[in-house]
């Protein structure tokens, strides 16, 4: 269900607008332009609520370049924060964040870690209010006396064993460095525990000295990622984050890698997906984002059987009877009537924020957002679908920006669009070099035109 413009906060709204504004997507605020996003609500608002119960979950998320996946997943992010799940979203890269290299993805995971209260990192916070809550544990259960500060500490790393003990049967260092961090505080050893909390998130190169004193060695690799991603489910689900929303975005890029490390990242998301499935990782919600080709491809998940299997959803039938409940969610993007619903919801943001609401209300009316939609299409050869970026950040930046400000602007007398090279992004740019003229515009002439719009591009 969409926010109402006028609910929002002004701090939430000027965030949204200035995100827009340098073509980025939204932090926050996403269900403000969450058109045609609908369909997908209830299904996926049931797949938080099993995660919360302790279930698990995972969808995969298909669409071209420019058809929204990571609206999507920021979408579905800030509907998970306000069922108490933290979240963290990865980017999968063949340099920075390999899939095959679990450990890499485990630590990428921990430095983009968010609650509904924390920003990234906020695994440090989750571990503090774990603890935190083991100790009230212990005092509403009156086993230790008020004061007794040795005694409280003992009856917390017990209870800490107990709660961790099903993670400590394969991953005993988690528990450990845990220990050694709580210790480290006490001690009001300050670098000794910022050094085990980054450890606990994967880092490397953490001092010698700081691993002795919690007893664990080394760095943590592949098969470790493992049980500490089940170590920090447990520790966010006691401290009131019932799940963690974990995105992989930009899987395709596999199809890109090496022959052997392609075979080996698609063997350890499957592997990953048996674990989730065997049960090992209640509360977590794998989400992964890709194109068609990654999904159908030789050089994708067809390389794998046995991924392919898992994955396998029909969609030769029409987009409108795709199923919210498939394995795989098809994203079919915008078409023009979407991409003027999305202008008309962010003018409305911004106008809680204009100084003058009257006038952009009056001169950025339905019909001119309608035009824009179509002249920005017709720059981008056509293809509404990676339309939308570049929509908003005209709307915003070159349109609403101005008529809010100038008395006399007029963005039908005094605006023609313009796209240069420099602000698309390589997607939009090969979409752009194959319209010799624009297929609409936006100026002092009427209704678009093709000569309407200067396409600075190489």
């Amino acid at each position: 269900m969409t926010t109402p413009a006028r609910d929002i906060s002004a701090a939430r709204r000027r965030d949204v607008i200035d995100a827009l504004r340098r073509g980025t997507v939204p932090r926050s605020g996403l269900d403000l332009f969450a058109v045609g996003m609908e369909r997908f609500a209830a299904a996926l608002d049931d797949d938080l609520a099993t995660v919360a119960r302790g279930g698990s979950a995972f969808r995969a998320v298909r669409g071209e370049y420019g058809s929204g996946k990571t609206f999507f997943a920021r979408w579905l992010a800030e509907r998970a924060k306000r069922t108490g799940l933290a979240v963290s979203e990865v980017q999968i890269s063949e340099t920075e964040t390999p899939l095959h290299r679990l450990e890499t993805v485990y630590r990428r995971l921990a430095e983009r870690l968010t609650t509904a209260t924390h920003p990234p990192s906020a695994l440090r916070a989750v571990v503090d209010s774990w603890f935190y809550t083991l100790e009230e544990d212990i005092l509403d259960a009156g086993e230790v006396a008020d004061g007794d500060e040795a005694a409280l500490a003992a009856a917390v790393e017990e209870l800490m064993e107990r709660r961790l003990a099903e993670v400590a049967r394969t991953t005993p260092a988690f528990s450990a460095a845990l220990r050694g961090y709580r210790r480290a505080v006490a001690d009001g050893d300050g670098a000794t525990a910022e050094a085990l909390i980054a450890w606990l998130g994967g880092q490397r190169s953490v001092a010698a000295s700081a691993r002795r004193a919690a007893g664990v060695r080394g760095d943590l690799d592949h098969f470790g990622a493992l049980g500490f991603l089940q170590g920090l489910l447990t520790v966010g689900r006691d401290c009131g984050h019932p799940g963690l929303l974990l995105v992989l975005d930009e899987v395709e890029t596999l199809q890109r890698m090496r022959g052997d490390v392609r075979e080996k990242s698609l063997n350890a998301l499957r592997q990953l997906l048996d674990e989730i499935d065997a049960g090992r990782f209640p509360g977590l919600f794998l989400v992964i984002t890709g194109t068609p080709a990654f999904y159908d491809g030789q050089q994708g998940v067809q390389r794998l059987a046995p991924l392919a299997q898992r994955l396998a959803t029909d969609f030769t039938t029409d987009p409108r009877f795709d199923s919210p409940r498939a394995v795989q969610l098809r994203l079919p993007g915008f078409d023009l009537p979407g991409l003027g619903r999305l202008g008309r919801n962010v003018r409305a943001v911004y106008q809680g924020a204009a100084r003058h609401p009257e006038r952009v209300a009056a001169r950025v009316d339905d019909a001119y957002l309608d035009e824009l939609a179509a002249a920005v299409t017709g720059g981008l050869g056509g293809r509404v679908g990676v339309a939308p970026r570049v929509y908003l950040r005209k709307l915003v930046a070159d349109v609403l920006d101005r008529v809010d400000e100038f008395e006399d602007f007029d963005p039908r007398r005094h605006y023609s669009l313009t796209l240069g090279s420099a602000e698309l992004s390589e997607v939009e740019r090969n979409a752009a070099g194959g319209a010799m003229s624009a297929a609409g515009s936006v100026g002092s002439a009427g209704p678009p035109g093709a000569d309407g719009v200067e396409l600075d591009l190489p």
